[in-house]
């Protein structure tokens, strides 16, 4: 099966889930609607949506709950990128203009409270405690997560551990949420509910080890931001982490000094890049990002084959196959 039949799996209700996301957005405030549309249709793969989906299927639901709690997903998932953006003082997002530098930054935080509130509006109507507790945890999470990365910002001492928190936490919890929500939905066992939370988890992790290697090796056409746009927001990801771990002391001192300056001078993100390419920071990234694709992969053994199952190891395969 590839990512074209996987999807396909889904495809009409991904339909039904834009028709819900599209409803809500509805507001007399015609900024909000404006702002939220201009993000929400920039492209975004609507990766969370279709895997709740599939974990619903995969579990044996087939009612009309599912697409309604999957925009809410999308919903949340699009807030964050509203309020990262804002704090990463991103110019761009998916290749087009970020909305906060579009409509500033007062409009992105309150467009993205927005998204927030009316996410959880729409799961107390769903009137599911189980998927709005997982959802609770969650976003809190998401925002321990935010906290601890701008505590990181351009600190050249922090570690795996710190990193791995941050990104378990900010990208990882949410993907988790929507495969349990799924399962929850298709009133999965414990152990196959917490098998989907598993999945999804490791399944987070390793996109978002994909996402920071490509931020030293990717292009701006197929990532939709600049190389290193991630690195000069003063994020500092595996690559560099591993990088400064096994470098010589005189290039752990200059990198240092880089990641520390706020203002990059000629040739310092030229610098970074060639090392971290030359100590195997890439390499020693994207191994890791396949290692928790297994771990992903694995935790699906209380499911028998299916379609759905098939299709979700297909996605898994391509969270780190992906080139944008």
């Amino acid at each position: 099966m590839n990512v074209e039949q996987a999807i396909h799996l889904v495809a009409e209700e991904m339909k039904a889930v834009e028709a819900e996301m599209a409803k809500n957005l509805l507001s007399e405030i015609s900024m909000i609607p404006t702002v939220s549309r201009y993000l929400i249709a920039s492209g975004g793969k609507r990766f969370r949506p279709i895997l709740l989906l599939l974990s619903a299927h995969l579990c044996g639901y087939q009612g009309p709950r599912a697409a309604p709690l999957a925009s809410t997903i999308e919903f949340i998932h699009t807030a964050t990128l509203l309020h990262d953006d804002v704090v990463d003082r991103a110019d761009v997002r998916r290749g087009m203009a970020s909305a906060n530098s579009v409509w500033g930054n007062g409009a992105s935080v309150l467009v993205g409270d927005f998204l927030f509130t009316k996410s959880f509006s729409l799961i107390v109507q769903d009137g599911n405690l189980r998927i709005l507790e997982v959802i609770s945890v969650g976003t809190t999470r998401m925002a321990e997560g935010e906290v601890m990365q701008l505590m990181k910002e351009r600190d050249p001492a922090a570690t795996e551990k710190d990193y791995y928190h941050i990104v378990t936490n900010k990208t990882a919890v949410l993907i988790s949420a929507a495969c349990q929500i799924g399962g929850i939905l298709g009133a999965a066992s414990p152990d196959q509910e917490k098998a989907l939370a598993d999945f999804g988890l490791n399944l987070g992790i390793a996109f978002q080890l994909m996402d920071d290697t490509l931020d030293y090796i990717s292009v701006k056409e197929t990532l939709g931001k600049a190389i290193g746009q991630d690195f000069n927001e003063g994020k500092i990801t595996l690559p560099l982490i591993q990088t400064l771990k096994v470098c010589s002391p005189a290039e752990k001192e200059r990198l240092s000094q880089v990641i520390r300056e706020g203002d990059r001078r000629d040739g310092d993100l030229e610098y970074v890049i060639k090392v971290v390419k030359e100590y195997g920071g890439i390499e020693y990234t994207f191994q890791a990002a396949e290692n928790f694709i297994e771990k992903a992969k694995n935790s699906l053994g209380p499911f028998p084959p299916s379609q759905e199952k098939e299709a979700l190891l297909t996605l898994a395969e391509y969270a780190i196959r992906r080139k944008w």
